[in-house]
């Protein structure tokens, strides 16, 4: 981990203790990678091209995120946000979220005659294609995820009659299968890292033969900002995690924070900041998901610098590189 004070002009000079009447500053930790991942800014930058060449409306199935101001705002550009393909008119342009979709759905939007441009994040694209794959040689397929999450609907609606949710290590200890010598394994990619564990754990105690992808379905983005936030949440008395209550990922980061014994609150902006919070908090580590835009974290840290002088302090964790091209429909030549 690499610890520095920022110099970041959107969060202003780092302040010192007596700089402003003796006051002692608030440290503010931040925890670093944070906000948007590669896939939510590529389904974002889908959505603005799909706008900006064809002109509103532009429907899109569900959230393309999961973040209130990202879909705010782009409703407030053009975009009409569906639950289902019936409420798209026949022939429009659909665009799917990050999440991923069903077969069904697919076979639905081709019947519709949609003119579907596919913003599923490419590691979503990955574990559909091992459904698809463990499906296909006979075994019972355990997805372990959250009951209702578009993702874990996408997922579980590729091969429905042979794959099964589970949701915590009791319900792998007692799962029965058809046979326990073919049993894989899936993950949602936003789950905590070290709760996932705990459930294979316990599905390998059930089933000895389980096997598993060959490469962890957690995505690379929730597992590094998991791992930010713990190494900031060991020198904060608060931590708070910008997102919105429907992103796994974000509810996953103060669920850890809270883990490691500091109090955590998930805020989808400044306003969502209650005063008694940050009483008695001298270090505030401040992260956000993985679908939360960058400058809500400047917001809140210019918030935090009205209140009384702090020293901002980055934690970085890694530096994230990775970067997926856009969907074929909307690339420029």
């Amino acid at each position: 981990m690499t610890t520095r004070t920022t110099g970041d002009p959107s969060a202003g000079p780092p302040a010192r203790a007596g700089e402003t009447g003796g006051e002692e500053a608030r440290k503010v930790l931040l925890a670093s990678p944070r906000s948007l991942c590669a896939g939510v800014e590529r389904a974002i930058e889908t959505v603005e091209r799909v706008l900006a060449d064809r002109g509103a409306p532009v429907y899109v199935r569900k959230q393309i995120v999961h973040n209130v101001h990202v879909v705010d705002d782009l409703r407030r550009r053009g975009a009409v946000f569906v639950e289902e393909l019936d409420e798209v008119p026949p022939g429009a342009t659909v665009v799917f979220s990050a999440h991923g979709v069903s077969p069904a759905v697919r076979e639905q939007a081709a019947a519709r005659e949609l003119r579907v441009i596919d913003a599923t994040c490419p590691l979503v694209t990955k574990v559909h294609v091992e459904a698809r794959r463990f499906a296909a040689r006979g075994d019972t397929v355990v997805l372990i995820g959250h009951a209702g999450h578009e993702e874990v609907e996408g997922t579980m609606g590729e091969a429905p009659e042979r794959t099964v949710l589970v949701q915590t290590p009791a319900e792998a200890a007692a799962l029965e299968v058809e046979d326990p010598g073919r049993v894989s394994y899936l993950t949602q990619t936003t789950l905590a890292v070290d709760e996932t564990a705990e459930v294979v754990e316990a599905l390998r105690a059930r089933f000895p033969a389980l096997t598993g992808p060959g490469s962890d379905d957690i995505c690379y983005a929730t597992t590094n900002r998991q791992r930010a936030v713990s190494e900031v949440a060991a020198d904060a008395d608060l931590v708070l995690v910008i997102g919105s209550a429907n992103s796994s990922n974000s509810v996953r980061l103060v669920e850890l924070a809270r883990r490691r014994g500091v109090a955590a609150h998930l805020i989808d902006d400044v306003g969502d900041i209650r005063p008694e919070w940050l009483r008695d908090a001298r270090a505030v580590g401040v992260s956000a998901g993985a679908s939360a835009p960058h400058h809500l974290v400047e917001e809140v840290v210019a918030f935090l610098r009205e209140l009384g002088p702090i020293q901002v302090t980055e934690h970085r964790h890694t530096i994230e590189t990775v970067r997926f091209a856009a969907p074929k429909e909307v690339r420029t030549p």
